[in-house]
């Protein structure tokens, strides 16, 4: 019996304006399908508007508006339903599209914004400069991160482990895809993990490792972070391989059998996102990652980041 037919799919349900479905790769998941019209009814109603990405990130409150244009779209209960799948430790997780109803890649900008700003506030992404994040995956690359290094494994982390602000959730949109084969979306809910009871409980678990970012992300601080945390009676997850400084050699041990174990484990989904799709994860529960990519000179990838906090409810 599946996750979902346990908790009796509580999230599923079919409206005049959307529909919520068990998701086809993932127990843990729900997909959302915006009726058609409703899409084009936002996308006119943001062009009526003229709101554009540089409206967005130079007037924080027109990102209040385009959420509330899809609200009133969609109906009120929508924003619920989104904030409820997030908070729920059984899923915690969502996709939801643009149903190929436009390619305009300022308009999946626009989308997800809405979808951000239902869920709570995006925070500052300090790489860009902006709320959002949008980067490109290619052939070539001489980045200092593994961010856009697309022919090796994209370790499993969570976002946040460099910034002394809550990070909640993390909303990922794939923009535009050429000539890419493998490259999926790497997912591990943590209570899918096997080994989360070994890791979890051991000693070094709530130990403070320092991390520091590199100097691309812009972000010069030092931060203290427990890998380990309780959230609602319930262990959560602060961790990535790349930023973490342990000071001996029992810590990086534990470090390396943490994400090596998290990386084999049998409960690994590999999420296959259309462009103009995106994915909405609970940050403190879920891990994510990135498969390698197949060599191809042409090949190219952009995505969209927004990461932050819940709303307080």
């Amino acid at each position: 019996m599946s996750t979902l037919e346990k908790q009796g799919k509580k999230f599923v349900q079919k409206t005049a304006g959307y529909e919520v479905k068990p998701h086809p790769q993932s127990d843990r998941l729900y997909h959302i399908e915006i009726d058609r019209q409703v899409i084009k009814d936002f996308l006119a109603k943001v062009k009526e508007e003229n709101i554009s990405v540089q409206h967005l990130e130079y007037t924080p409150y027109a990102r209040r508006i385009v959420a509330d244009y899809l609200l009133q779209l969609t109906g009120e209960g929508f924003q619920d339903v989104l904030r409820g799948i997030l908070h729920d430790r059984e899923t915690g997780g969502y996709t939801i599209g643009l149903q190929d109803e436009t390619v305009d890649t300022d308009e999946y900008v626009i989308f997800s914004t809405a979808l951000s700003h239902l869920a709570g506030t995006p925070n500052f992404d300090s790489m860009t400069g902006k709320y959002y994040a949008r980067f490109t995956v290619g052939h070539t690359d001489n980045s200092d991160s593994y961010l856009r290094q697309a022919y090796r494994l994209f370790t499993m982390h969570t976002d946040g482990t460099f910034v002394d602000e809550p990070t909640d959730w993390l909303l990922m949109m794939k923009m535009k895809e050429e000539n890419a084969v493998g490259g999926e979306s790497r997912l591990l809910h943590l209570d899918d993990w096997k080994e989360l009871e070994k890791f979890s409980t051991h000693p070094l678990a709530t130990h403070k490792f320092t991390y520091k970012a590199p100097s691309s992300k812009n972000v010069g601080q030092e931060i203290q972070r427990a890998t380990f945390f309780n959230d609602n009676n319930k262990p959560c997850i602060c961790f990535i391989d790349q930023f973490a400084y342990p000071d001996t050699i029992d810590e990086a041990k534990y470090l390396k059998e943490l994400s090596d174990s998290m990386e084999s484990d049998e409960s690994v989904v590999e999420l296959k996102l259309p462009i103009g799709d995106l994915v909405m994860l609970n940050n403190l529960f879920w891990l994510h990652g990135r498969a390698a990519f197949e060599v191809n000179p042409e090949l190219n990838r952009e995505l969209l980041r927004q990461r932050g906090r819940f709303a307080e409810i």
